[in-house]
């Protein structure tokens, strides 16, 4: 897109906004061009600040709504418009679950018409009906208020020089750190660790580690709890910075440990961990840490089986969703109980466990190599003999599954990737086994529109959709397909 004078960035200009695009951008037109506005709502009068010229449309930041949607509420949390999280706070329920079942579908719909107009001379197959498919009725969040059962805050300012602050990052801000110890979206136990551990350190003077000059020992507190057992498992986490001395470490950790149980939490503390990361990344992954306290992980139910959840797990961020949206996955499948399933992407292989009723065999694959040694123990753990989960990347062990298992074929693969969708390199591989049906779960349904083309070119079609809101107030939306030969 060329820069002309009209339009150049910096430039204000007020604007309609026409529609949405997953998962967060209004779209509107000035002087013929397409302006994608993040976090704006169809209906919206908004003056915004042109930000970044793309090849196909420009980029642009609110600075004011000028005039509301007519659906739109006032807010009904304190840090909404600061924290950069909760974008659809002002939005009914029920219009978040339309506007995201919408933009999902959309996405569905441009990726076969444009399938259907350039396939010829890329792809093998044409000649079927592709936007036949059944959008079922979105499975709605069971519960919207303090869902959450993990949760990462950080150590920071608001300000350079200010008081200490923990909670989320400012919104649009890499630095600025906004206490959030009212959130709606988790419960009291983590307002009160939000609010105790800040008045803590404070009163301590510890200082937070500076990006910028790298010195500091506080980074991050990650709190996790489950619902079912009401276990909580607390993570701090510091630099290695003062640490070398055994003794200021054992006092630091003894005192630490001694305030959290000083605490009057609902949950019962089932472990508090000291983690150590020296990173530059502003990212809570631990290099070492010590289970300061009880064990390094907790247990929390889906439906009648155990999962034991560490530190490096991955797990659904809201448990009770979690349970719709494995419910969808598993009426997918179906009730056979002879078919051979891989569950790619499998995390503590809560999915493989829960759909293994079901299957005469499970395999599973995960590249995190402690997420699968949760997931075996998980499938010991709940009297589960048909589920085996082993360690790689999809893209490298792939070609290995059936050779794994004795030649045997997959009947389904369940595909479960990471945001960006699954590896351009490990599709083709994947589609190789030819299964009967694919079971596709996305967290980021734009990542569909490169994935889906390949399953049609190989003579598959959507037969059924599903939505499942596991992220109330928020522009996330879990989304599930079923695809047949």
């Amino acid at each position: 897109m060329s820069n002309d004078v009209r339009l150049r960035k910096g430039l204000e200009v007020e604007l309609d906004i026409e529609r949405m695009e997953f998962p967060n951008k209004g779209i509107a037109h000035y002087e013929g061009h397409k302006i994608a506005v993040k976090n704006a709502f169809t209906g919206q009068k908004v003056l915004a600040r042109l930000t970044r010229f793309r090849a196909t449309y420009v980029e642009a930041k609110i600075l004011e709504v000028i005039c509301r949607a007519e659906f739109e509420e006032d807010s009904f949390c304190e840090h909404f418009g600061k924290c950069g999280g909760c974008s659809f706070q002002t939005v009914p329920y029920e219009k978040q679950i339309e506007i995201k079942e919408g933009m999902v579908k959309s996405i569905i719909d441009s990726a076969i018409e444009s399938y259907n107009e350039n396939c010829d001379g890329f792809f093998d197959k044409c000649n079927y009906d592709l936007a036949n498919y059944k959008l079922l009725p979105v499975v709605k969040n069971p519960r919207i208020f303090e869902y959450r059962n993990k949760m990462e805050f950080s150590f920071g300012d608001s300000e350079i020089g200010g008081p200490l602050k923990l909670g989320m990052h400012k919104k649009g801000s890499f630095y600025e750190i906004v206490n959030v110890d009212k959130c709606h979206i988790v419960d009291k136990d983590y307002r009160i660790l939000l609010r105790e551990v800040l008045k803590y350190f404070t009163e301590k003077e510890v200082p937070y580690y500076h990006k910028k000059s790298m010195v500091g020992i506080l980074r991050y507190l990650v709190v996790r709890k489950s619902v079912k057992t009401n276990q909580i498992l607390i993570n701090l986490f510091t630099t290695s910075q003062t640490f070398e001395d055994e003794s200021v470490k054992r006092t630091f950790d003894e005192d630490f440990v001694k305030f959290c149980h000083n605490l009057g939490l609902d949950a019962e503390i089932k472990g508090i961990i000291h983690s150590y990361t020296d990173s530059q990344s502003d990212v809570a992954l631990a290099e070492r840490f010590d289970a300061i306290y009880g064990e390094d992980k907790i247990v929390e139910k889906l439906f009648d089986l155990k999962f034991n959840i560490s530190t490096k797990s991955f797990f659904q961020t809201n448990t009770l969703g979690a349970e719709s949206l494995y419910s969808v996955i598993r009426d997918f499948v179906g009730e056979t109980k002879d078919k051979v399933i891989y569950d790619l992407y499998s995390g503590t292989g809560t999915i493989g466990q829960i759909v293994s009723a079901n299957a005469k065999k499970v395999i599973g694959i995960e590249i995190v190599e402690d997420a699968v040694k949760k997931a075996n123990e998980n499938a010991k753990l709940n009297g589960i003999e048909n589920c085996t989960f082993i360690a790689g990347d999809v893209l490298n062990k792939v070609h290995e599954l059936v050779e794994y298992d004795g030649g045997n074929k997959p009947d389904i693969i369940i595909l479960d990737p990471p945001r960006q969708g699954i590896h351009p390199k490990a599709l083709p591989k994947i589609l190789e086994y030819s299964p009967e049906e694919f079971i596709y779960v996305s967290c980021k349904p734009s990542s569909l529109s490169k994935d889906l083309p390949l399953f049609f070119a190989k003579g598959y079609k959507l037969s059924e959709v599903r939505c499942c809101d596991l992220f109330t107030w928020t522009s996330g939306i879990e989304t599930v397909l079923k695809l047949v030969k």
